[in-house]
């Protein structure tokens, strides 16, 4: 009996630490955040000064690999082409699309056949063949056999010719100052070898001319709830490990890369379905390895609007596909974890990573299923299960409502009353179930990379309404 309860016990109070530390884990982060905003807010006090780096940024290349995009690629296209920086082309890779992605670009940018020597640094599928615009000198399109994301990207990295690269979704929008914004600190340090911006949720805003002309919020619920998990993801979580360098994901959806750096560790790999942070894990493993000076940062105002899913069905395989690819990431890099040159990726961001995110499904659900257990059965007192709920549930609202808070005082991107009103509302039952249900999905992906179950990353259901 007293071993049972010494059991108990432990379990309870195990349970009650982890979330203690996943949520202190998070402040932390939060308050790295609030500290690091504070320093960029005093830096803009000179923005009125003329800037040193007007029109002296490096060229960029920006690579979009496109699959059945047909609904948004040309108002993506549009509104990448009349982005204010100084030198920059564009390579949109079709890989292979079954729809009729490519007879509209064909279309609506004038393309013709080009032949160009194309330099193979890192293997992909056939090219099929490359076209130039005719309309506008610096975009491109690749056409090739079907390879997936990373193995289009790879593509693009072939074919730049800049010595920075930036990958953007095709289904994603750009503000027009944002590759400007988001290539500084290849110009502040020249260790910098990636750099990644701020993603935010499309629906419910007003496009125009392939430009996102009024901020909205949207009215689907489950878009609505991504907003507020976007502002919570992007302003604390990873502001917050730029801060001390061991950032370990850069979205797909809009990162810029030094192409050199990229290529000396072998490229994205299409073996992955979470290639974006399986790169910079890697980048982090190898370049400690060689005892290489290297920044990986975020930088906060560059926005990309992208349209996130608003049906549960895709919601779900989306947050399946995140788990296991995180997953994935982590598994292929245990080099990093506890190295001798580790540093802060080693040694603290690859461990919370593992525990907190890798794993944390795992402790999450069952903690929640214990204590409920526990508590109906009579088990543990109610005093336990209100503390348990209270550090579940409630820390989880005021870190959620702390990253609603740091975006007015930064960004204030809504600036309605009513819509800081909805995302309030928001904040507070985003708890009560919409964490919980992604903490299940999240298990289910870890399930499956376990289980290696076939892993694609399936059709994107899309309204199409960022090609308005």
């Amino acid at each position: 009996m007293n071993s049972h309860h010494l059991l108990l016990d432990f379990v309870t109070w195990f349970v009650l630490g982890y979330f203690v530390l996943l949520n202190g884990g998070y402040l932390v982060l939060n308050l790295l955040s609030l500290r690091t905003l504070h320093r960029k807010g005093q830096e803009e006090m000179l923005d009125d000064l003329p800037r040193a780096y007007s029109g002296l940024e490096p060229p960029v290349s920006i690579l979009v690999p496109a699959y059945n995009e047909e609904a948004s690629i040309a108002a993506s296209v549009r509104s990448m082409l009349q982005l204010t920086y100084s030198e920059y082309e564009l390579v949109v890779v079709n890989d292979g699309s079954k729809d009729g992605t490519l007879d509209v670009l064909k279309r609506e940018f004038g393309l013709l056949p080009f032949p160009e020597a194309y330099r193979r640094q890192i293997p992909t599928r056939e090219i099929k063949a490359i076209y130039r615009s005719t309309k506008f000198p610096n975009l491109r399109v690749i056409d090739k056999f079907n390879g997936g994301k990373a193995d289009s990207l790879n593509a693009g990295i072939n074919a730049a010719r800049y010595p920075l690269f930036c990958g953007v979704d095709a289904d994603s929008i750009l503000q027009r100052d944002s590759l400007e914004r988001v290539t500084q600190p290849f110009l502040r340090d020249p260790t910098v070898v990636a750099t990644g911006g701020t993603i935010r949720i499309a629906n419910g805003c007003e496009v125009a001319g392939g430009f996102l002309t009024k901020v909205g919020l949207p009215r689907n619920p489950w878009a609505l709830f991504q907003v507020v998990e976007y502002l919570r993801a992007f302003l604390f979580g990873r502001l917050g490990w730029s801060a001390v360098n061991g950032m370990l994901i850069i979205s797909g959806a809009f990162g810029v890369f030094r192409k050199d750096a990229v290529v000396s560790v072998g490229g994205y790999r299409p073996d992955t379905i979470g290639e974006d942070m399986e790169l910079i894990v890697r980048l982090h493993r190898l370049l400690r390895a060689r005892r290489q000076p290297y920044r990986i940062e975020f930088v906060p105002d560059p926005v990309c609007w992208t349209e996130a899913p608003e049906d549960l069905k895709t919601l779900k395989n989306q947050r399946i596909r995140w788990q296991r690819g995180l997953a994935e990431s982590l598994n292929a890099n245990w080099g990093l974890f506890f190295s001798k040159n580790g540093g802060v990726p080693g040694w603290l961001a690859f461990p919370f990573m593992l525990l907190f995110e890798w794993l944390g499904p795992v402790v999450e659900v069952g903690g929640y299923l214990f204590m409920i257990v526990s508590f109906l059965s009579g088990a543990i007192s109610w005093q336990a299960f209100s503390t348990f709920m209270f550090v579940a549930i409630g820390l989880g609202i005021l870190l959620s409502a702390s990253g609603l808070l740091l975006e007015e005082m930064s960004f204030h991107i809504y600036p309605r009353g009513k819509q800081l009103l909805a995302l309030g509302f928001i904040v507070l039952i985003e708890n009560l179930g919409y964490r919980q249900l992604n903490t299940w999905w999240r298990l289910i992906g870890l399930f499956r990379w376990a289980t290696q179950k076939e892993a694609s990353w399936g059709a994107m259901k899309r309204k199409g309404s960022l090609g308005a």
